[in-house]
């Protein structure tokens, strides 16, 4: 059984560990939800270029004074670093669909080990549409999935095969929760590192995708400093 974490914990240690991904110049657009986290822990000697749906290229960190003219399109508020700009919302799609992201972080319902997502609906419920994520996980040149590893219900969100209608088709690269951490290449999905408080059996137990384990089986990056509960 996976150990219940306090949900601040979870949300800041998915974001921390997907912030050591990216390097110097990348182009990154964050989902709402935990992916939106990932701008306030990107480690001091990395500028990254973060790019937000609604127009702003060069997005920072919610900043301390709250300024409603600079919302990210998760409803958000963002700080402009030196050097960023605010374009026009079909600029910024053409930016996306025009290949020119590196990155894109999503949250999901569900993720499969051929690297398909599930992210926008749940049949039977009001939904507003799949809204930009159909551009961003053909448009972005890595997927990162950020999600944690069960449901409310306990039930794993990796998958075999995704049940709930897709948002897209082998796109992902990579998938990080509270647990575990997971590489997709090559229609092969691999076990990188695992948190400290789990086993490889417990991760085994709560996903239900088939995957190969790296040798070495490392421990989670990020964790080593967080504070105990």
């Amino acid at each position: 059984m996976l150990p219940v974490l306090d949900e601040e914990k979870v949300r800041t240690r998915i974001a921390k560990r997907l912030a050591l991904e990216f390097s110097d110049g990348d182009v990154v657009n964050l989902g709402i939800g935990i992916p939106t986290l990932v701008s306030d822990y990107v480690p001091e000697n990395v500028h990254m270029i973060m790019q937000t749906e609604n127009g702003v290229v060069g997005a920072g960190p919610v900043p301390e004074k709250k300024d409603y003219r600079y919302i990210g399109a998760g409803g958000r508020f963002v700080s402009l670093l030196p050097g960023s700009c605010c374009i026009s919302s079909e600029m910024s799609f053409g930016l996306i669909r025009g290949g020119h992201v590196d990155a894109t972080v999503l949250g999901t319902l569900e993720v499969d080990q051929e690297g398909n997502l599930a992210n926008w609906m749940v049949p039977g419920k009001m939904i507003p549409g799949m809204g930009g994520a159909m551009d961003l996980v053909v448009g972005a040149k890595k997927v990162y999935v950020a999600t944690t590893h069960v449901d409310k219900k306990g039930r794993p969100k990796i998958l075999k095969k995704c049940r709930l209608p897709l948002t897209a088709i082998k796109v992902v690269s990579m998938i990080v929760t509270e647990f575990a951490v997971f590489s997709l290449e090559n229609n092969r999905m691999t076990l990188l590192e695992i948190a400290p408080e789990v086993t490889l059996e417990d991760i085994r137990e709560n996903t239900e995708a088939e995957f190969l384990v790296a040798d070495p089986l490392k421990i989670m990056q990020g964790v080593e400093g967080e504070k105990d509960e």
